[in-house]
């Protein structure tokens, strides 16, 4: 005897729906992740590429304050200032310049050179 749709369960009669229904959330949450996914990564790229443009603008501006710091500290440039700030600098006598000889170093090595010693904690007296 053939059996009567009416008599069958609601849920085998749902299932095909309910696969079919799950597979579209399944494939539409993909697309929607891969969507959002790609925005990711055009705004990774886009922070990445005004970072390197700050990276330049950066080293760029370091170049300037070398060459202005480099001009301020040459020996013409600081002459300049002195006189336009009336400072009354004037280089040197050479009555008040010490000069000072460095030590030669001793050549008897018989007596045992002395270094100073840290103090340490597993030091007892």
């Amino acid at each position: 005897m053939a059996k009567n749709r009416k008599n069958q369960a609601a849920a085998i009669r749902f299932g095909p729906a309910l696969k079919a229904s799950f597979f579209i959330l399944l494939i539409g949450g993909s697309a929607v992740g891969f969507v959002w996914q790609k925005s990711q990564i055009d705004q990774l790229g886009l922070q990445i590429a005004s970072r390197e443009q700050q990276i330049k603008q950066f080293k760029l501006n370091n170049l300037k304050l070398k060459t202005l710091v480099a001009d301020l500290q040459s020996p013409v440039s600081l002459d300049q200032r002195v006189k336009n700030l009336n400072l009354g600098l004037v280089p040197a006598q050479p009555a008040q310049v010490v000069r000072l000889s460095e030590a030669a170093p001793m050549t008897d090595h018989s007596q045992p050179r002395q270094f100073a010693q840290r103090p340490s904690a597993d030091l007892t007296p």
